[in-house]
């Protein structure tokens, strides 16, 4: 079983594992990048239970709670030690190779550039490195190591996963391909004169020379408003440019890595499905992750009954 990265929309692993075991899979190894590795993490430590039921807690407020400013560091905003701590609550610091099936988990190096895999050591010293993002949380130092989140590099770590003969390999992808969300070339047209209504409802007359002027200034806010539309320059902000060439970084390496290592069974969310933060509606992105993988286990028993 293999977790991507993205976020909240992590928490669609722990509908698609219960999906899976529901469904009679075992699941006998697992690898997991930046919040996947939490969420394999909890699972191979046999606590995705009390995981579960953490999340389903988290609100706004714990979630600002978690914030550990870091006023003094030029390279991130968060020290990233609350997380840690909170997660600890659900399950004590413990070495990875001594948890019940092969864990790995996936961060990167800024240093040498390349991915670093942990299969052995702590296990939160990993899930630490691993949710790093860039600029967010504080690096991970490791001896001549910088470590940050995997997702830069391996967002879906196909190829780190412990397999024997006979398994399946199983990906539960929360990178999909999508569609920035821009206003409608011909956006709903504003009527101005809406007010004038409530005003002549009452029995108060209203100047026909008024109606004339709010009429015209409609036309003209309705020209601007298509002419912006059309211009998709005018609906991406400097930051906002920056986050999607983020996003399409981790689509490409993430298609990257299904092209290498194919997946037995491959369920999908697309990205723009929830933002990085929504862990308040735990809820709902846990339900979409188990219909997801239904969704994906039914095409792939679908294909081995017609292979039968």
């Amino acid at each position: 079983m293999v977790l991507g990265s993205g976020g909240a929309r992590g928490l669609a692993h722990i509908g698609a594992i219960e999906e899976l075991e529901q469904r009679g899979y075992q699941i006998t190894s697992i690898a997991g990048c930046s919040m996947g590795s939490i969420i394999a993490g909890m699972y191979a430590a046999g606590r995705l239970k009390e995981a579960k039921e953490w999340f389903l807690q988290v609100d706004k407020q714990l979630i600002l709670k978690m914030m550990d400013i870091n006023l003094l560091s030029t390279n991130s905003i968060v020290k990233g030690s609350r997380i840690i701590e909170e997660l600890q609550t659900i399950v004590p610091d413990q070495p990875l190779e001594s948890l019940r099936i092969p864990c790995s988990l996936v961060a990167a190096d800024m240093i040498a550039t390349d991915q670093v895999v942990f299969t052995k050591g702590s296990l939160f010293e990993a899930v630490r490195a691993s949710i790093s993002i860039p600029l967010f949380f504080e690096p991970i130092q490791r001896g001549r190591r910088l470590l940050v989140d995997g997702g830069i590099l391996n967002p879906l770590p196909l190829d780190v996963v412990k397999r024997q003969k006979g398994d399946i390999l199983v990906a539960m992808d929360i990178s999909g391909k999508d569609k920035m969300a821009v206003p409608q070339e011909n956006p709903e047209m504003v009527n101005l004169r809406k007010p004038l209504d409530f005003i002549e409802s009452k029995g108060i007359g209203v100047p026909e020379s008024v109606e004339d002027k709010l009429r015209e200034l409609s036309t003209r806010v309705n020209v601007i408003r298509r002419k912006r539309a059309r211009d998709l320059r005018r609906n991406v902000s400097f930051f906002g440019l920056l986050d999607r060439m983020n996003d399409m970084q981790i689509q490409q390496n993430t298609l990257l890595s299904l092209r290498l290592t194919p997946p037995d069974v491959h369920a999908v969310m697309p990205q723009y499905a929830y933002n990085t933060f929504d862990f308040d509606k735990a809820e709902e992105i846990i339900e979409q992750g188990r219909l997801l993988m239904r969704g994906a286990l039914n095409d792939y028993e679908k294909k081995l009954a017609a292979q039968a």
